[in-house]
């Protein structure tokens, strides 16, 4: 009986790890002084559309980096299509749905 239950686990496990979701490809350009965050959030590849979707969120591109949560890190989101500053924190509390 612990055989059967252990080959049942083994394969429930092997199918599970086949259903696994796709990573996600999210980075973060780093904003100069006189940007009004530190960090711009996009989506997919660096690519010239993203950049300047971060550029009209106000950033001043200086480079690329991983993403940083730390709390007291102003993000920037790319591609919302505003017009203005986007703050990846505000719409968190406007929308907790995420």
């Amino acid at each position: 009986m612990k055989r059967l239950l252990a080959a049942a686990v083994l394969a429930l496990g092997a199918a599970f790890c086949g259903a696994a979701p796709p990573a996600l490809a999210d980075g973060c350009y780093i904003c100069t002084s006189g940007s009004p965050c530190q960090q711009c959030r996009y989506g997919g590849s660096d690519t010239q559309a993203e950049r300047k979707k971060c550029r009209d969120a106000g950033c001043k591109i200086g480079g690329t980096k991983s993403c940083s949560s730390a709390a007291n890190i102003k993000t920037c989101r790319a591609g919302l299509g505003t017009g203005g500053p986007n703050y990846a924190a505000f719409e968190l509390l406007t929308d907790p749905a995420r």
